[in-house]
């Protein structure tokens, strides 16, 4: 079963190299989400999360929103599990599906259909699933030969269809989302469009950030606003006019 419970998150990120007093801090905390401040240590660090607590469930379609900066992908690196919290508890149930960056991980040197195997292992499927899921694969990604041959040998579009063909390999229960994906030609992004809002819709649970409010309308039944590092409570989408105007 999907579930995701966050307790009391705080995350903080040292920066070395400045003085607290200098102009360069003052320029960092103009531009970095979170709040500067010193630690015990007289290090320099970003609050980037502090105190944030939510539950969600099966069914839930969480938007994040907020300023650039505000930690909301962030968050969603937390719930992903590549960043561990300096106090409180994230727990994720379900199998996961990051979609942060479809380009982390792939190997130029590697063909497209090495790199299919690879990534599919990094989301946690067997060889038995990858072997089921391969053929399915490798027709949607319309690369055709050009899966034999090294991603170096690739352009800016076919690595995007290959990418993101490998990322919805497989199906999900927990779907995390900076934005929604758009990629390749007018007749790829079509049909991503149609894949992609078949996994959300399989899933569990979607934790979705993004700046456009008429995608967080449409696919999200719950919002959560940031702004450095504090968050609201899990709302009702419907309320998001009243929460931005806050």
């Amino acid at each position: 079963m999907s579930l995701i419970v966050v307790q009391e998150l705080d995350l903080s990120f040292p920066v070395y190299g400045t003085d607290a007093r200098s102009l360069k801090k003052h320029v960092a905390a103009a531009t970095v989400g979170g709040r500067l401040g010193l630690d015990g240590a007289k290090v320099n660090v970003v609050s980037a999360l502090r105190g944030l607590s939510m539950v969600l469930r099966p069914g839930d379609r969480l938007g994040l929103v907020g300023p650039n900066g505000a930690g909301k992908t962030t968050l969603l690196r937390c719930l992903a599990g590549a960043y561990e919290p300096n106090r409180g508890r994230v727990e994720v149930h379900g199998r996961v599906a990051a979609f942060l960056d479809l380009n982390l991980g792939l190997d130029a040197d590697a063909t497209g259909l090495e790199n299919v195997r690879l990534r599919c292992l990094l989301s946690g499927m067997s060889e038995a699933e990858i072997a089921g899921r391969m053929d399915d694969i490798a027709a949607f990604s319309g690369l055709g030969p050009y899966l034999a041959l090294p991603l170096k040998t690739y352009s800016a579009g076919m690595t995007a269809r290959l990418a993101f063909a490998a990322a919805t390999a497989i199906q999900p229960d927990v779907v995390l989302m900076d934005e929604w994906i758009a990629v390749g030609d007018a007749e790829f992004r079509a049909s991503a469009h149609q894949r992609l809002n078949e996994i959300v819709e399989r899933a569990g649970i979607l934790v979705l950030a993004s700046h456009d409010l008429d995608t967080i309308r449409d696919h999200c039944n719950k919002v959560m606003r940031l702004d450095a590092g504090i968050a609201s409570p899990v709302l009702p989408v419907e309320a998001l006019p009243e929460l931005l105007a806050a």
